[in-house]
């Protein structure tokens, strides 16, 4: 599939670009690591500014998002961000995994509590409770390295809400939870998926009130699978538009529906670059074709990156054959 004709030239004299990443998971069988990798040359191609790893609850794929981490560095342009989850380690653990990840090459960690256990036990003694605590521990990690780091600090992400919380009393808590992650020590915040227009305006609106002055990247997801629209609309507490719905459930072809999802997804994007947004960050499922097809029709004011840096990774790789 050729590259999305991203637009490099027609950004204003002193505006930043529209930053580009995408989400990643660990696979879980061979099978689906093969489709991954392909995913991975597909969205390579496209010179995002980073590509997230996603990190099981308590750490349960750690292993495999260790491997695939490692292969982006050695093995592509790409720059991982990691996250990591706090629920159920303790700072001791937490700190010996952030240690490895930096060790690996890793300067982006995106900073989660992760889902608490199931049954509605409590997280073991002594564990990290809050993705604040997370932060303030990177932090202190990141000093005890600044020898080691000379080259740059460590970029912390951090989740954000567009709407409430499942757990939350209201999404006003949900801003002040997220100006106590800047405080922290936070440098930006990805949304989770939202399906209407105005909720990642509503978001800016009352966090930039609140004194939250860290980018805010719109995350959204390709509307192109009413199973996973669904799903994850469940997931997240927030119903889906129902006109989206009927309109994915009235068509007989995946073509039709992929047409349909593509543009709901391009609406929703381009409403949240029109409020504001300093980027895009595209949930592939590990999936590249609608996510491309996305960007393709996003046309994005991209920075064209210098060619030495692809280079230096096709010569490492025709040495290493």
């Amino acid at each position: 599939m050729s590259p999305p004709s991203l637009d490099l030239h027609s950004n204003p004299a002193g505006a930043a670009p529209v930053a580009l990443s995408y989400e990643l998971f660990p696979p879980r069988s061979p099978a689906a690591a093969e489709t991954l990798w392909t995913t991975i040359r597909e969205l390579e191609a496209t010179e995002p500014d980073y590509v997230s790893v996603t990190y099981g609850a308590s750490g349960s794929n750690r292993d495999t998002a260790v491997d695939l981490i490692n292969r982006l560095l050695l093995e592509t342009t790409l720059r991982p961000l990691a996250h990591l989850t706090c629920v159920g380690n303790t700072p001791a653990e937490l700190a010996e995994i952030i240690g490895e990840l930096l060790d690996h090459g890793v300067r982006g960690i995106l900073a989660l509590r992760g889902d608490l256990p199931k049954g509605g036990s409590q997280p073991a003694s002594g564990s990290l409770r809050y993705a604040q605590d997370l932060i303030e521990l990177i932090r202190r990690v990141e000093q005890r390295r600044s020898a080691l780091l000379c080259a740059g600090k460590i970029a912390v992400g951090v989740a954000a809400y567009p709407t409430r919380h499942p757990e939350s009393p209201s999404v006003g808590h949900d801003v002040e939870v997220l100006l106590a992650k800047q405080r922290s020590g936070a440098d930006f915040a990805i949304t989770q998926v939202f399906f209407h227009a105005n909720e990642y305006s509503d978001l800016v609106t009352r966090a930039r009130r609140a004194g939250v002055t860290i980018p805010i990247i719109p995350g959204v997801m390709p509307l192109t699978s009413l199973r996973r629209l669904k799903r994850l609309g469940e997931l997240a507490g927030v119903d889906p538009s129902v006109e989206l719905v009927e309109r994915l459930a009235a068509v007989d072809t995946e073509a039709e529906c992929r047409r349909i999802g593509v543009a709901a997804t391009v609406d929703l994007a381009n409403a949240a670059l029109d409020a504001g947004a300093p980027g895009i960050h595209l949930y592939t499922f590990n999936e590249h074709a609608d996510a491309l097809d996305v960007l393709d029709k996003l046309a994005l004011p991209r920075p064209s990156r210098p060619a030495g840096r692809v280079n230096t990774m096709a010569l490492r790789q025709e040495y290493a054959r």
